[in-house]
């Protein structure tokens, strides 16, 4: 879910199709009163539900009108378009698109069933999965023109020389082939491109456009060994986070990313990024190595996320995004090659504690009927086995959170007499704590007096009645179950910002 806010130009109307449904830069215009006309009139349609005021869908059309042109200049009978969901309300609920951009291809004209676009925001990536989902995983190449045409015209491509495209490794390459959606394949026999490519035996090469240029398998060809190997070598070994870059990041199957938050107009930015290259190189595989340029607007909430201030910068943090994001934090500020290495071979070793964020006790923390909660106060505060203590984790930019505020308060106001109960709240971007992990903004949890520690969600009603039932009853009683608020909105997540950083 990306969440940036690139101010683009808006299409501008250049034709219209034969079926007279309206083209703008090359991508159909649909509406509920064209959208079927459309499915049948072509038979592979990628299909874009955006919000005009969408940040995400404003950055994704110059890459998704480029794709539309490529894709309209070879001729294929793939097309993109695009449907406004705020005012084809109708077809947003049926095809049930909760954010935006929400994009989904309608094959062979039928309507059901949609598959839901998975791969990378550029043209390219967009390119090569649709014609993955429409012609042959692996591309036969029968001459040396065709070869250099699929190297040259992609970011990736992985070609697999085989003497006999019906042996066992040839298919275990064809099988690899369809399961990876965003790089194009390519197989071939013939001798020529063998030769011109100086592969000695069968095998398979990924080619690309960066860091060595190509990487040759050397192993048992099998499925999951080549897409381990594909998925080691497919990025750049140091890849600067973009609203481009984002999906492959966190779309890949790498989950722990070293961060260097460095300014791009600092004197020794290219010596940070030799040092940090340097690094990467023995980690690749294992770790991706992400730099932010700290002085990018866009990127300033993502500073936030790891409480940090630009002029902290550069600096370098680690995160995990398995099923809980944990941060680690290096003990040294100095960023050479040697010190990343010994900080990542730490966490690899899982010798490292995460870094909690604190702020600074405030000094009137427990003067209002909300009490402030930090990380130095929270333990003492919601595990006072004589205390029933309700807090709202939130964050200061998210929107519900700002929408529950007065309500949040009145339940303070209400209680602020009680002796057992704590109405409390805390900034959960300036503060994190072990014994809970925040997903989404607000995130509402009740810990009960007594000394077993126990934590208990608040799933009902963001309401004054809801709150005061559910903390009058213990924790058992009140609201109905809790609306997705946060699929309304996209401010909510804790994610918001920076994907899932």
């Amino acid at each position: 879910m990306m969440r940036f806010q690139f101010f683009l130009s808006l299409w501008s109307v250049t034709s219209s199709c034969a079926a007279d449904i309206p083209e703008e830069e090359d991508v159909l215009v649909l509406k509920k009163s064209n959208f079927e006309e459309a499915l049948k009139t072509y038979p592979n349609i990628l299909v874009e539900f955006y919000a005009p005021w969408c940040g995400h869908c404003k950055a994704l059309v110059p890459e998704y009108a480029k794709a539309a042109g490529m894709l309209k200049a070879e001729g294929t009978d793939i097309r993109l378009a695009k449907v406004d969901a705020t005012e084809e309300s109708e077809l947003a609920q049926e095809f049930g698109v909760r954010g935006y951009p929400t994009i989904k291809f309608f094959k062979g004209g039928e309507k059901e069933n949609p598959k839901e676009y998975s791969a990378g925001r550029q043209a390219d990536d967009i390119v090569n999965w649709l014609k993955k989902r429409t012609g042959p995983a692996a591309t036969t190449l029968n001459d040396v023109t065709q070869a250099e045409s699929l190297i040259a015209d992609n970011e990736v491509a992985v070609i697999g020389f085989f003497k006999d495209v019906e042996s066992a490794d040839a298919k275990a390459f064809i099988k690899t082939a369809e399961a990876v959606d965003d790089i194009p394949f390519g197989i071939t026999s013939d001798d020529a491109v063998i030769s011109k490519f100086e592969v000695a035996k069968d095998g398979v090469v990924l080619f690309k456009k960066f860091d060595e240029g190509r990487n040759t398998f050397d192993g048992e060809i099998a499925k999951e060994k080549l897409l381990a190997f594909i998925k080691a070598n497919q990025l750049p070994l140091v890849i600067e986070f973009t609203e481009q870059t984002a999906p492959k990041i966190f779309g890949g199957e790498i989950k722990s990313h070293i961060l260097m938050f460095v300014p791009k107009t600092a004197t020794d930015f290219q010596d940070k990024m030799d040092q940090f290259k340097k690094a990467a190189e023995g980690f690749k595989g294992k770790i991706l190595f992400i730099f932010i340029d700290s002085d990018v607007d866009d990127n300033q909430r993502i500073l936030e996320f790891f409480g940090l201030k630009k002029e902290e910068c550069p600096t370098i943090r680690l995160i995990t995004l398995e099923e809980e994001m944990t941060k680690y934090k290096p003990e040294t500020s100095e960023i050479t090659a040697e010190n990343i290495i010994a900080f990542c071979t730490d966490f690899t070793e899982g010798k490292l504690k995460p870094h909690l964020m604190s702020q600074d006790i405030p000094d009137d923390w427990d003067k209002n009927p909300v009490q402030v909660l930090v990380g130095k106060n929270f333990e003492e505060v919601v595990f006072d086995p004589a205390k029933n203590v309700f807090v709202e984790f939130y964050a200061p930019w998210c929107g519900h959170c700002k929408q529950l505020a007065p309500i949040w308060d009145q339940l303070g106001e209400k209680f602020k007499d009680n002796a057992n109960i704590v109405v409390a709240k805390m900034d959960s971007t300036a503060n994190e704590i072990e014994a809970v992990k925040v997903h989404s903004f607000p995130t509402l949890k009740f810990f009960p007096a007594g000394e077993d520690r126990k934590v208990i969600d608040y799933n009902g009603e963001r309401t004054l009645d809801g709150f005061t039932k559910f903390l009058e009853s213990g924790g058992k009683e009140g609201g109905a179950p809790d609306l997705d608020l946060d699929a309304e909105e996209g401010d909510s997540d804790v994610e918001e910002g920076h994907d899932e950083l």
